[in-house]
């Protein structure tokens, strides 16, 4: 690790971004750089597009990568948001292999929580907080006091009779053409539904619609503070470096 610079790259539904990043001050030291997510999303395509934002910087060193299942010890055991050819296969592996680098890899909600916690709007904030990126589908990061409950899934929750994001993602917004008040109440009874289940003391809004807030701001009657994330689009990228910059000692 050359001057505390790391690689980040966030997988997700529609692209993959990538920028190298300072973990010291969760500064992107380079543009963010972006490709098309492939379609269908399966292991060897994706991995030729992580290479294809590698090779863009030119870069040796560690990566961080954030990825839209649930990691454990590298390996996906969802595919909620991606090929189901995913499901079994060690990420962490095939990056690894694919890049020639050593790559850490975890679920893309945990590492925009990370980042948020360390930079952005979560920063020096006690007590339970969720974040919830808000697109294709919901994902979730849970910390207590800092400590992350890995790969939580919140967005897949029963609700309604089916699974929560199937209610109140943004996709869903679009796909039956809501207009902000009547997707706003529908993400009001969801956050409703986890502060009862967790108490939370601050909710935090990632993802693309959290740019959109002041459309829904009004409409979010919770006990417990909500604000947006401060990192946008920028968080996966940021705390995919991070981790990699926390799990160092341990890759090869």
């Amino acid at each position: 690790m050359i001057n505390n610079q790391i690689l980040g790259i966030d997988v997700g539904a529609s692209g993959i971004k990538g920028a190298i990043v300072n973990v010291k001050t969760g500064e992107l030291i380079t543009e963010r750089f972006r490709v098309p997510t492939p379609s269908p999303a399966k292991p060897k395509a994706v991995a030729k597009s992580v290479l294809t934002i590698v090779n863009h910087f030119k870069w040796k060193g560690l990566i961080g990568v954030g990825f839209p299942a649930v990691i454990q010890n590298g390996i996906a055991k969802t595919a909620a948001n991606i090929d189901n050819k995913w499901i079994g296969t060690n990420v962490e592996k095939l990056l690894s292999k694919t890049t020639g680098c050593p790559v850490s890899v975890r679920n893309d909600a945990d590492v925009a929580g990370i980042a948020e916690l360390q930079f952005g709007a979560g920063k020096n904030k006690k007590g339970t907080i969720i974040l919830i990126t808000i697109g294709s589908g919901l994902g979730s990061a849970v910390f207590t006091d800092g400590v992350l409950l890995a790969n939580s899934e919140l967005g897949h929750l029963k609700f309604k009779g089916m699974i929560a994001e199937h209610y109140a993602a943004d996709s869903i917004r679009k796909k039956m053409n809501l207009n902000w008040n009547e997707w706003g109440k529908r993400f009001n009874e969801y956050l409703q539904h986890l502060e009862f289940i967790f108490s939370p003391d601050l909710i935090l809004l990632g993802g693309g619609s959290s740019k959109k807030f002041i459309k829904y701001k009004n409409l979010l009657k919770l006990d417990c503070e909500v604000i947006p994330a401060k990192l946008l689009n920028h968080a996966g990228i940021i705390g995919a470096a991070c981790l990699a910059s926390l799990n160092k000692n341990t890759l090869n």
